[in-house]
């Protein structure tokens, strides 16, 4: 039995693959985990060393920016600014002003940025309108056929429309103030247009310089420009503007001849209708101009208003008389 041999033990080793490499894709998702992280932190951060008033601004202007651009301020009441900051020094929180400006003059710089910002947003409703015109104009087939004889411009009192006599297609009959079908046409299509603006109006009739029958004392281009006038004021309002926007109707006769051209031109023979500006409605009205200087400046505005005081008598002087009584007014 001892000489018999064992058999022999086989090992079976059974070689396993590795597991596969990972790809990088996990890097990406936690390169943007930790971005985010970080700028969640830097807003926490920034949140809790900004000043509450600040906080209120900025929330306010992301409310209604546009108001805010407006009224200088942050909303708040105070309009010298939306929200402190700025300057050389990066490292205070409320900003810096300029060396030696006071907070009035502060304010005054803010108030007229203000007064111009809403000059350019009326130029622009002004200009958008000039558009919507000329868009009207060319989808109109009468009007198209017309826009030759109307001309639309932007002037420093607003936007001006001028319809303009032809020969072949005149405006009125001659020495006539009754308006023929083409103008009527033009503005019965131009009045819903001019009133989607609340602006006031005005309007102005012109003719040459060639002499009216009547003569010199009886009726005359003077007249017959302001007959004109009141006869597209009446289209107009039948068209939908309201007769309370129109302050100004004018007759010019041929006083205000175009430009390049001469009084007895017959393209003067014309209607002007002007879409106002804040400005020219308060000249035509004879309106002040609002004085932002006396609005920063309250004190100095009491100061300019109130009346100068008397000098003092020369010593040894008499003392002045009294004011006489005022009289009884004549019966």
């Amino acid at each position: 039995m001892s000489g018999e041999s064992k058999p022999p033990i086989v090992v079976k080793r059974i070689k396993r693959g590795g597991a596969k490499a990972h790809g990088a894709a996990w890097k990406i998702a936690y390169a943007d985990f930790v971005t985010a992280m970080m700028a969640f932190f830097l807003l926490m951060w920034l949140l809790g060393s900004t000043t509450k008033g600040d906080l209120e601004g900025i929330a306010e202007y992301f409310k209604n920016p546009i108001k805010v651009s407006m009224q200088g301020g942050s909303g708040s009441g105070d309009a010298s600014s939306v929200i402190q900051g700025g300057g050389t020094d990066l490292t205070r929180q409320a900003g810096q002003v300029k060396k030696g400006e006071t907070p009035a003059e502060r304010k005054l710089v803010n108030l007229r940025a203000a007064q111009a910002e809403l000059e350019r947003l009326e130029r622009e409703r002004l200009s958008g309108l000039k558009k919507r015109i000329e868009l009207a104009i060319e989808a109109n087939p009468t009007l198209r056929g017309l826009r030759h004889q109307i001309r639309v411009e932007l002037t420093p009192d607003g936007l001006r429309i001028q319809v303009i006599d032809e020969g072949a297609r005149p405006m009125f009959d001659s020495g006539s103030a009754v308006l023929r079908e083409d103008m009527r046409t033009i503005l019965r299509s131009l009045a819903p247009i001019i009133n989607e603006l609340p602006n006031r109006i005005s309007l102005s009739g012109h003719t040459d310089a060639k002499p009216y029958a009547g003569g010199e004392r009886g009726y005359s281009n003077w007249e017959l420009s302001a007959d004109r006038a009141n006869a597209s004021r009446r289209e107009i309002v039948a068209g939908g503007i309201a007769d309370d926007r129109i302050i100004r109707v004018v007759g010019q006769g041929s006083a205000v001849v175009l430009e390049g051209t001469t009084a007895d031109d017959p393209t003067n023979r014309r209607i002007s209708i002007t879409v106002l500006n804040r400005k020219a409605e308060r000249r035509i009205l004879e309106q002040p101009e609002p004085d932002v200087a006396a609005a920063a400046l309250p004190e100095a505005g009491a100061q300019a208003q109130a009346p100068a005081a008397a000098p003092p008598p020369a010593p040894g002087a008499a003392p002045p008389a009294a004011p006489p009584p005022s009289a009884a007014p004549a019966r």
